[in-house]
């Protein structure tokens, strides 16, 4: 693992990379590398045995300074188009997870070309009528002052689940993953805190536009975004096959079911030889 600092009108973007061949750019979630943890979890590093893995860290996460013209999804885009042209990547395979599986997901509707493959993991950014996507900024409120159990609850597939309880201890946990939490909170509280939250109207009608071979993964117990958007993902994207359920995992499958989620992710990339 190495990570380094690029800039960016001014300001940082903090940025992990390992591994070797084909660039993938993965962008991140809640429970997730920059989201909480300051290194690679399993599933990362899985990945990094057969492509080289970039992980930039989104803006005020991490090391990555605080971007304040950011409002909307489409100044994230704008953000993440100016890290491509700073890291000289043109093409690439791109990952996201969670809040980053919308971000992804809207970089390839608006820039197709760029993509080689697309995999969303529980990826926010749809409105689906009658499934709405769970309100975290009340689950990250402490019950009792010190449990965390409801925000377990919503972003694993139990309050009690071993990895669910590393990130998210009850009371004050590692200071630093403290403060990443914090930050990922606030930067998401910039695009996604909108009821019904993380979702962008118009992005439905344009994944009609995503050219490239897509994978689109879900946890069995996701109580975070509902199954049917990743269904309705599966459906619009023109070449995705189908949809990919992790057995008896919630929405953080890269953390409950490493190994499971990653050979998903490797199996396609591998599909036509292309990693």
């Amino acid at each position: 693992m190495s990570g380094r600092t690029i800039e960016i009108n001014g300001r940082k973007v903090w940025v992990l990379e390992n591994g070797g061949g084909a660039p993938l750019l993965y962008l991140h979630g809640f429970a997730d590398v920059h989201g909480v943890k300051e290194s690679w979890l399993p599933f990362h590093e899985r990945l990094a045995e057969r492509a080289h893995v970039i992980a930039p860290a989104h803006p005020g996460c991490a090391q990555s300074d605080e971007n304040k013209d950011i409002d909307a999804i489409d100044d994230v885009v704008f953000h993440y188009l100016e890290v491509l042209d700073a890291l000289k990547l043109t093409q690439f395979i791109l990952v996201g997870s969670c809040v980053g599986g919308w971000i992804a997901a809207e970089i390839a509707a608006r820039h197709p070309k760029k993509i080689r493959k697309l995999v969303l993991i529980g990826a926010a950014g749809l409105f689906v009528e009658g499934a709405l996507i769970g309100d975290i900024f009340m689950m990250a409120q402490p019950e009792r002052g010190s449990s965390y159990a409801s925000l377990r609850e919503m972003l694993f597939s139990s309050a009690n689940q071993p990895n669910a309880l590393e990130l998210f201890p009850d009371g004050m946990g590692n200071l630093d993953d403290e403060l990443r939490r914090y930050q990922m909170l606030r930067f998401c509280s910039r695009i996604g805190f909108r009821p019904p939250y993380f979702y962008n109207r118009p992005l439905r009608n344009r994944l009609h536009r995503i050219i490239s071979p897509a994978l689109v993964i879900w946890g069995e117990k996701d109580n975070f975004v509902p199954r049917s958007h990743g269904e309705t993902y599966a459906k619009l994207l023109p070449n995705c096959s189908e949809l990919k359920i992790i057995p008896a995992s919630g929405h953080s499958v890269i953390v409950e079911k490493p190994d499971e989620t990653a050979k998903l992710v490797v199996d396609f990339l591998n599909q036509r030889g292309q990693v």
